[in-house]
């Protein structure tokens, strides 16, 4: 366990290996500047590991996720009112292990901006480059804004485009889950419900069954305030299995009843059907991470109540580990315990060499006598999940192609293991994401195909942009559970040329 500088809302790992946090404005702390990053490197030297960086807009209840341009810029939109909802920032990562970043989070509104304000919004990369901005409200406990819209802005006036579903169903909808499904239509989950979009023209394709929650209250829900987390299961070549979406925890409205399930649903299946699966405690507020090997780790939340500024209860100290490998009901599985609340405003994110960097927790809650109850959290913890505390090394290996097309085979060599052969080596590649609220937007996990002579692997690309949006991904090889430290690869290259956007003074493009 770490102390920081920061009590962050937003968390993601950058293609130079930093942590960027985003920390809100206007509840914040006086003397913060909103961003920084830690050098994960440098954190037995509290002074260098972390880097002050600087937004002009707030934040507080944004949404993320990485760009797949050359430079792997990180993207956040929207805020929590006035022009810092119209909010679009973006950031270059720079620097590597040891040596500390130049580069700080350009913003120009109104010069660059959204075409709607929006707080709590979710963005989301679509298969054809492009970034998807969909939901929110107006501002701070505000209107609702049921649409969606695309960056870059296409050519024309306005061109954002209605959905009477999130109108209907604000405020429960808020950071809905989005998810690119390998026919590149997508999934979208919002409260109880569960739709399917057409890529082009945004209508809904299908409907799905309504997403279960509480035996004794068919008003629950997943998505903020009623907030669970949500991923992809892995994806394995070649492919051929319909796509599985894992939602965990959740709440009901009024008395806060939360949720003990995850569930689960192939949207494109021929008869897409939920299936429920109990967790050992109730969660809301869970975040979720994905594995180098595959499984997920659960974290974080409260056992009583609803998203927001002390509007929860009973910290849930237990993370969980679910595994799909194994047998309906048998996938989730008791792991350690934290002495640390972390509940509204918390973060998990997967670093390098596969452990994971737990943060936040900001419910501003006290005690009936006026006195703290669950703090501002500034500590920042680690944790080892079973496949790192073993004892083995982790492998090795080396890259120098990391510029990836669809289809297209790519070696890595010197695969050294310590354990096994590469009889038994697995591949993964886990896509970019930034972690708020429950929400890891740009989340994916592929086990894709490969062959190994000796010591040189060659690795097949994803086919198309279903299976993988364009994204940076992060490559581990495993020995046996044992995950090496990842390699940056990017894959489906930069389609939508973001890279040559925004092409406005005081931003830093790096080109296509």
């Amino acid at each position: 366990m770490h102390n920081s500088v920061v009590v962050p809302l937003i968390a993601t790992l950058g293609i130079n290996n930093k942590v960027t946090f985003l920390e809100k404005g206007g509840t914040g702390f006086p003397n913060s500047t909103g961003a920084y990053e830690l050098d994960l490197s440098l954190v037995s030297n509290f002074s260098a590991a972390w880097r002050e960086m600087h937004i002009k807009t707030d934040v507080f209840c944004a949404g993320s996720v990485i760009l797949p341009d050359k430079a792997g810029r990180q993207i956040n939109v929207g805020g929590w009112s006035l022009e810092s909802t119209y909010g679009l920032r973006l950031y270059t990562p720079t620097g590597t292990d040891g040596v500390n970043g130049t580069s700080d989070w350009e913003e120009d509104y109104p010069a660059l901006a959204l075409q709607r304000g929006r707080w709590y919004p979710t963005a989301a990369m679509l298969a054809n480059g492009s970034v998807l901005v969909i939901g929110g409200e107006t501002g701070s406990n505000a209107s609702p804004q049921p649409n969606l819209e695309i960056l870059p802005k296409p050519a024309g006036g306005d061109t954002v485009i209605d959905l009477d579903w999130l109108q209907r169903t604000d405020p429960n909808n808020l950071y809905p889950f989005v998810f690119v499904l390998p026919s590149q239509r997508i999934f979208v989950g919002y409260w109880n419900e569960a739709r399917i979009l057409d890529p082009v023209t945004f209508d809904t394709y299908a409907t799905l069954p309504n997403i279960p929650g509480s035996v004794g209250n068919f008003l629950s829900g997943r998505t903020y305030p009623l907030e669970g987390a949500a991923m992809l299961m892995p994806q394995h070549a070649p492919y051929t299995d319909p796509i599985r979406v894992l939602i965990c925890g959740g709440s009901t409205e009024g008395a806060g009843q939360t949720l003990d399930s995850c569930v689960s649903i192939a949207p494109e299946d021929s008869n897409p059907t939920w299936v429920l699966e109990r967790m050992p405690s109730k969660r809301v507020m869970a975040c979720m991470v994905n594995l180098p090997d595959g499984t997920y780790f659960i974290a974080n939340g409260a056992q009583q109540g609803v998203a927001g500024f002390g509007l929860a209860d009973d910290p849930n100290l237990t993370a969980l580990l679910y595994d799909p490998t194994q047998p309906l009901g048998q996938r989730i599985s008791t792991l350690n315990s934290t002495i640390v609340a972390r509940m509204y405003h918390s973060e998990l994110t997967l670093l390098p060499d596969g452990r994971v960097l737990v943060s936040g927790s900001d419910p501003q809650t006290d005690n009936a006598d006026g006195t703290v109850k669950y703090p501002e959290e500034f500590r920042i913890e680690v944790y080892i999940p079973p496949y790192l505390n073993q004892g083995f090394l982790p492998p090795t290996f080396n890259i120098s192609n990391t510029d990836w097309a669809y289809g297209g085979k790519y070696t890595i060599t010197n695969v050294h293991l310590h354990q096994g052969t590469t009889a038994n080596l697995r591949i993964s590649l886990l896509s970019a994401s930034s972690s708020t609220h429950g929400n890891a937007m740009g989340a994916r996990t592929i086990f894709p195909a490969f062959t190994c002579a000796g010591t040189t692997c060659t690795i097949t690309a994803p086919p198309n942009a279903g299976v993988s949006p364009p994204a940076w991904h992060q490559l581990f090889i495993l020995d046996g559970p044992t995950p090496s430290h990842s390699a940056w690869v990017r894959i489906g290259g930069d389609p939508a040329s973001l890279g040559n956007w925004p092409d406005i003074p005081g931003f830093t493009l790096p080109g296509v």
